[in-house]
């Protein structure tokens, strides 16, 4: 109860919880009445994980490692002299022929005629200034050391494992609601830049367009293909991974037995204890949500 000017005692309005109204009359502008407590959450936004769908998870992750890790291997037995250019190109045709056929087995319903006579017409133009191109890649670099341009090549691949986006695609797919983001791009290009630091150290202009188109379709048509087979059959994505990652498992271990085992422990990184660290985590999240949070709209602004 207040007084007013003439001394009656007059009723103090109730206080209202508002977000903007300035101060009310009688009340702090910090004032809080008993029931503002009573709507105090805790840990409301915490999702529960559950440990087997977070490893099916990270096999995405770990079947790119094993892609970028094939990729390093077909560099290093070619600059070895081990896998000439015609065996290159020949592997260049049947992985270009392979991930159409793929996306024309997985993205039947999207695909048209038109949308892959485009793709062909793409990819000719592509390949033609790539191979007008090889002889500049193939100077590039000639006046900096190799210690150098390993160095390099290398802080370029880790930054493009670090930005890539596991979960979705290089280019837009097919029936794609939204273009690849800024840090996937970066990603790509850093991914082109190590290829074009490689294949300058290459002996002939076949030699550097044969691996600069390896690279290309590697890293810009693997995980369109890989995105395709998972959103078609999560089981035929599992079957793939695991069948990639026994072969870079191989390939490792016939080249260098420590490499292997490094990358061996990767992997299992990756599958098995980064997934059970997530899970432990979570019994240590602590959230407090209040009206005390900052307001949120519930309506859609766009209207």
């Amino acid at each position: 109860m207040e007084k007013n000017l003439a001394g009656d005692l007059t009723p103090r309005p109730k206080w209202r919880k508002v977000a903007y109204g300035g101060m009310q009359t009688g009340y702090d502008d910090n004032y809080t009445d008993e029931s503002f407590l009573e709507e105090m959450v805790m840990n409301a936004n915490v999702v529960r994980r559950d440990l087997l769908k977070v490893m099916k998870d990270s096999v995405s992750i770990s079947q790119y490692l094993c892609i970028v890790a094939l990729v390093v291997l077909v560099w290093v037995h070619t600059l070895g002299s081990s896998l000439d250019e015609n065996s290159l190109l020949l592997l260049d045709l049947s992985l270009l022929a392979s991930g159409f056929l793929v996306l024309l087995l997985t993205e039947e319903k999207m695909l048209s005629l038109s949308l892959l006579l485009r793709y062909v017409v793409n990819i000719s133009f592509f390949t033609t200034g790539l191979y007008i191109l090889a002889p500049i890649y193939q100077t590039l670099t000639r006046s900096i050391s190799s210690d150098s341009i390993w160095a390099v090549t290398v802080s370029l691949l880790l930054l493009h494992l670090f930005l890539h986006d596991y979960s979705g695609s290089t280019i837009r797919a097919p029936g794609a609601l939204k273009s690849p983001n800024l840090t996937s791009c970066i990603s790509l290009n850093a991914s082109i830049v190590a290829s074009v630091f490689v294949a300058s150290r290459l002996p002939s202009r076949l030699h550097v367009f044969a691996v600069m188109l390896f690279s290309l379709q590697v890293f810009l048509f693997a995980p369109l293909v890989t995105y395709c087979i998972k959103k078609f059959s999560f089981g035929l994505h599992l079957c793939f991974s695991f069948a990639l990652m026994g072969l870079t498992l191989y390939s490792v271990y016939a080249l260098h037995r420590l490499f292997f085992v490094l990358f061996l422990v990767l992997v299992v990184l990756v599958n098995v204890v980064c997934p059970y660290w997530l899970i432990r985590m979570q019994e240590y999240k602590f959230e407090i949500n209040g009206p005390w949070d900052e307001a949120k709209l519930c309506f859609d602004i766009t209207d």
